[in-house]
């Protein structure tokens, strides 16, 4: 498995430098990126890490990516930092799931706890000896090889018609394929089931 990095979003360059200086002086690999659609534009769901996210941003701000990231179904545990948070603002982002929220300046310690536990959080959601990821992996398992092929593609983000021509299979057949290996996996839509894809060990 892919070492985990830490990613940073913040439009600041110097706290952006700052927090990556940090992370990589206890040896942990980091990325950072100046804003969120930047972070957006380049995200792979497959590589296992944690985001430091800075709340308040232009274009999108750090709330806004968080909310973005819940509905693609993506599980990177967040740590937010702000020069400007409240408690209001960090109340909404725990109980958005975020792991912690860390104002600015920061206390060296108290930011590297916080990505500690997040990192933690992302081992856990991934590791295969969790009752979770053993009843995903029975469930996978029943799935005819169509439905995986189908299941692997729309995980990619490809469309039933574009499945069904990559297949050289009807669209219909497609969506009954779909539909089974739904509810097989015992999820109600794609979303859903790319967040347990993420969280399942490679075969």
């Amino acid at each position: 498995m892919a070492e985990p990095t830490v990613f940073i979003v913040d439009d600041d360059e110097a706290y952006r430098d700052s927090v990556k200086e940090l992370v990589s002086s206890v040896g942990l690999p980091a990325e950072t990126f100046s804003s969120a659609l930047e972070f957006l534009d380049a995200f792979d769901p497959a590589r296992p890490g944690c985001l430091v996210l800075d709340v308040r941003m232009a274009r999108m701000s750090g709330l806004a990516l968080q909310e973005r990231l819940s509905k693609m179904g993506a599980t990177i545990p967040i740590v937010f930092i702000s020069g400007h948070g409240d408690i209001a603002m960090a109340v909404k982002a725990v109980k958005e799931g975020a792991v912690d929220f860390v104002q600015k300046p920061y206390r060296e310690q108290q930011l590297l706890d916080a990505i500690d536990e997040a990192l933690r959080r992302a081992a856990l959601r991934r590791a295969p000896g969790s009752d979770a990821q053993q009843a995903l992996a029975k469930r996978v398992a029943t799935l005819s090889p169509r439905e995986r092929e189908i299941m692997d593609l729309a995980l990619k983000g490809l469309p039933s018609k574009v499945i069904a021509k990559e297949l050289a299979i009807s669209h219909r057949t497609v969506e009954q394929h779909r539909s089974r290996l739904l509810e097989k996996l015992d999820v109600g839509s794609i979303t859903e089931l790319l967040r347990l894809n993420l969280e399942r060990p490679p075969d």
